[in-house]
Order: C-alpha cells, then sequence, then structure tokens
C-alpha cells in the first residue's frame, strides 16, 4: 500500500530527495531513497506537468510526494489524479487550515475530495468502496510549519486528525525567528526542540524539508526529526567518478 507510511508509523527514519525539472526520475525510482519530492511552489514546474515523471515511479521504492503551492483543493486534487501518494501544503498557521487540509485530501465521508476513478497505485481491489478507504487510510498528509502563528498554534495544528508529517520550512521558519539562515543558532534550535516535542507529544512524525547545508543529518534525527530530504546530485557525481577510477583508462 504505502512503505512509507509504514516506515514512519514504526519509528524509522525516512529520506527522500527532490525531483528538479531536468531531473532522470526513472535512475532515482531505483535508488534506496525512501520519497522523491515533486515541487511545484518555488518551481516553474506545474503539477499536471509533473505527472509522467510521477508515474515513471511506479513499481519502485520510493513515495511520490507533490508539495502545491497554496493549500487550495483543486490544487491537491491535481497532484493526488497525477499519482501523488503524499501531500505537502505549505504555510499552514492555523487548526482551521490543516482541518481544510486534511478534508481535501480524502474522499467522502472522511473528507471532499472529488471522485475521478482510481488514481495512483494503491493495490487492487474487489469494489470501490475498499478503494476509497484504503487511500483515505494510506495517503501521507504533510502541512509544513514555516512561521510564528503556526509555532504559537502548534499543539492545535497538530490535533487535527489525519496529519502524518508535521514538516519544517527550515529557511522560512528560520526568518520566522529573526535568525535568517543562522541554522546552528540556539534560537533556531530551540524552535527545532520545541517542534519535535509537540510532534512526539501528538504522534506526530517531525520532518525537515532539507537538512541545512554542513549540518550533520543524525543530529536532527536524534532531535526527533525522522522524515527529511538529502540532496542526490553530489553523490551521484562520487559514485561515478569512483567508478571510473577503477577502470584502467
Amino acid at each position: 500500500m504505502n512503505t512509507l507510511k509504514d516506515r514512519l508509523k514504526s519509528g524509522q527514519t525516512a529520506v527522500g530527495t527532490s525531483a528538479l525539472a531536468n531531473s532522470d526520475v526513472n535512475f532515482l525510482g531505483d535508488t534506496d531513497y525512501d520519497f522523491i519530492f515533486f515541487d511545484t511552489q518555488h518551481s516553474a514546474v506545474e503539477i499536471k506537468q509533473w505527472q509522467p515523471s510521477i508515474q515513471t515511479l511506479k513499481g519502485k521504492k520510493p513515495t511520490p510526494i507533490v508539495r502545491v503551492s497554496d493549500n487550495r483543493a483543486d490544487l491537491i486534487c491535481y497532484a493526488l489524479d497525477a499519482g501523488a501518494r503524499g501531500i505537502i501544503v505549505p504555510m499552514v498557521n492555523t487548526k482551521e487550515e490543516a482541518a481544510a487540509m486534511v478534508q481535501s485530501c480524502k474522499y467522502y465521508p472522511k473528507g471532499v475530495r472529488s471522485n475521478a476513478g482510481i488514481r495512483g497505485e494503491w493495490g487492487d481491489f474487489d469494489n470501490y468502496r475498499d478503494y476509497l478507504d484504503t487511500v483515505n487510510e494510506e495517503l501521507l498528509i504533510i502541512p509544513m510549519i514555516e512561521t510564528t502563528e503556526a509555532m504559537e498554534n502548534i499543539d492545535d495544528i497538530l490535533s487535527v486528525e489525519g496529519i502524518d508529517v508535521l514538516l519544517v520550512g527550515p529557511s522560512d521558519l528560520s526568518i520566522a525567528l529573526d535568525v535568517p539562515l543562522d541554522y546552528p543558532s540556539d534560537t533556531y534550535q530551540s524552535g527545532l526542540e520545541k517542534i519535535a516535542n509537540a510532534c512526539k507529544n501528538h504522534g506526530v512524525t517531525a520532518g525537515m524539508y532539507f537538512i541545512p547545508p554542513g549540518m550533520d543529518p543524525n543530529m536532527y534525527v536524534e532531535k526527533g526529526f525522522k522524515f527529511f530530504t538529502l540532496p542526490w546530485n553530489e553523490w551521484a557525481i562520487t559514485g561515478i567518478r569512483t567508478g571510473l577510477a577503477n577502470i584502467n583508462r
């Protein structure tokens, strides 16, 4: 169904990466990443343009997750119809906004998502109701926390049923905390600890959209962040260079 969700429920760490417009998604699908992000917020690529790349992951390990540009039912529906198995919404600041996101992600009776037939790779079903219920249960719902308003409302946001991951927007949160991009600062790290503790109390996974450059991912794992991305380009280049170095040229 959704092995990524199972992994998070068991307390394991899930590591993904972001696809770019020129990324070889078929190649990324054969890696050991747990998920791949497709961004439509800070990207010139629109949701429907990502559909072929998302479909490329069918039958592969990484789970396709789409970040929409706004908390709108139509954008969420486009992403889900394209085959996303997880949805990220930026700038979720209140309980009401989180609840609206969940409603847009889920089919009736748990939500208001419009039906367009079976979408995504969810398995085989004896009847259509089983498909609807499976998607409602297995889809990953991931609001982003990026502002002081969201920090103040964190417990209310996390009380919304259906949230799987609360995802930190590292840059925007640092700006909101008045320590722009100063990720090692005590102010920023204290903010992360507040988020990690709140997530733990509500049984929700704490996540980072990316691990800040030069910082140890394991430090974040120890803080309680079990869901984050790491760039793949440098690793791929290193691997290719290593392979070539073993050939007598």
